[in-house]
Order: structure tokens, then sequence, then C-alpha cells
């Protein structure tokens, strides 16, 4: 594995349907890293993340990859046929190179072991998360990229799915990139925030602060009010194309007072 990147995207710009969905996006991901991917709705959060897993390839830009990287992925969900006569034991074994003992080994890890021969089906929104990450987790990988990973959980749940993240980064250090609106929840373990719509608005630590207008124009004040969040200034707007129409980010500070530089 090259020590310095996981993944490196640079200048990375991708139009779908005659619209502009990224727009000259850079993007490092490290080893033991973990970066919170924030943003409103329709700004370019998932499409970045089929990029980075290779699903869709940018129309400009270069995305480079350490060798032999191995992802581990985790979709905001999965639907299961009723019907489908899948239970967990083999849901997991269905992942390449799976042996029995190495699943348990995964389910006891993120105890869930008792969940082992029940329908894929059956599972409660959080349980099927634990077993989507248990999945995920399987093959090792250098990389952990969670889309919404608490979609669908409950609050309680949620604290703990994401302690638990937090614990499999640090266990096995590999990088994590997450998708999540839940920022209350996730910015006390977050290395660094990057804030999209498009293009990469600010990017940095992150701080709490209570309030901040950028997040309240794009998240909303009611939202803001209860969140730890990471503190950026938008001299920009985005039109209604997700244009930009003024260059983005005066420079905001960290909460050991220096500046830090925007990228957008």
């Amino acid at each position: 594995m090259t020590p310095d990147f996981l993944i490196e995207a640079n200048n990375v710009s991708l139009r779908l349907g005659g619209r502009d969905i990224l727009q000259s996006v850079d993007l490092t991901l490290r080893a033991g890293k973990l970066v919170t991917l924030i943003g409103p709705n329709g700004a370019g959060k998932t499409s970045l993340v089929k990029v980075i897993l290779g699903l869709i390839k940018p129309q400009q830009g270069s995305l480079r990859r350490a060798d032999n990287l191995r992802i581990g992925y985790v979709p905001q969900k999965v639907v299961v046929e009723p019907t489908l006569p899948l239970t967990v034991r083999r849901f997991l074994q269905l992942a390449p190179g799976q042996r029995r003992a190495s699943v348990q080994t995964w389910l006891q890890q993120l105890g869930i072991s008792h969940l082992e021969g029940q329908q894929l089906s059956g599972l409660s929104g959080g349980e099927m998360q634990r077993v989507l990450l248990a999945r995920a987790m399987s093959n090792q990988p250098h990389l952990l990229v969670l889309d919404e990973p608490a979609q669908g959980v409950d609050i309680s749940g949620q604290t703990e799915l994401y302690e638990i993240i937090n614990g499999l980064r640090e266990q096995h250090g590999c990088g994590v990139l997450m998708v999540s609106h839940d920022l209350h929840l996730v910015m006390a373990t977050t290395d660094e925030v990057i804030c999209l719509n498009q293009h990469i608005c600010c990017q940095g630590k992150p701080e709490q602060v209570s309030s901040d207008p950028a997040y309240l124009a794009l998240f909303g004040q009611q939202q803001a009010r209860t969140l730890a969040v990471y503190t950026h200034h938008h001299n920009h707007q985005h039109e209604i194309d997700g244009s930009v129409v003024e260059t983005c980010c005066d420079s905001p500070t960290s909460g050991n007072g220096q500046q830090e530089q925007d990228n957008g």
C-alpha cells in the first residue's frame, strides 16, 4: 500500500443528464482517517461516492488508487424481497472467500451473533446496518465507505452504530469516508469535514459552533441549532442548476484560531 494516500481525486468533474453534478473536486483519503461528507440534497454526495467506488467515470479529472486497494462499502439501504429465503449467515457467505468461521468472527465483533440464522428480510433497520457493516469489513478493507449508514436506525441505535464504526477504524487502521447528515453524532470523532455542493465549498477540521450562516442557509435553522458543526463561511451562492455565482469561502478559522485554506 502507498503510505501517503488510499484514494486521491484531482479536479474531478461529472455531468449527467445535461447538468453538472460535480465540479473540480479534489479529495484525498488516508489510512486511519475518518472523513465526513456533508451537503444538501442534490449536492452530489452519492455521485462522488460512486466515482470513488469506480461505478461512474468522471468526464474530467483523475482518480488515483493505492496499489491493491480493498474497499468495503455500506450503501444507504438494501431492499430484500420478503419471500426470499436468505439467512444472515448465507448473505455474509456470499461475499467472495468467506467461510463460516470468518462470518462468525465478524458477527461476534459487531455484537450480532444471535442474528446468524435469522432471515435477512426480518431484520430491523439497525440490525441490517450492522450486517451490512460486517459484510463490508469481511474482506479486511483499507477503506470503508458508508453512504448514510444510520438511515432507518433509531437515535439510540445511531449513537451505538457510529461508536462501532469509529472502533473499527481504530482497531483495523482503515480509512473511512462517511456521507452523513447526523453531524451531532459523528463530529466528535471526525478528522475532516468536507462540505459539498457540486464543488467543495470548504473543508477542514470540525469545530463546534452555535450558529453558522452557511450551515443555516444550507440545512435550516432548526437542525443547525442542535448540531456541533464545522464552521465555514461562503461568499458565493448556487443557482437552481447547481452553477456557482461567486467564488467560495472566506477563510474559516479552526478551533485553534488558525485559518484553513478553502479548496473550492
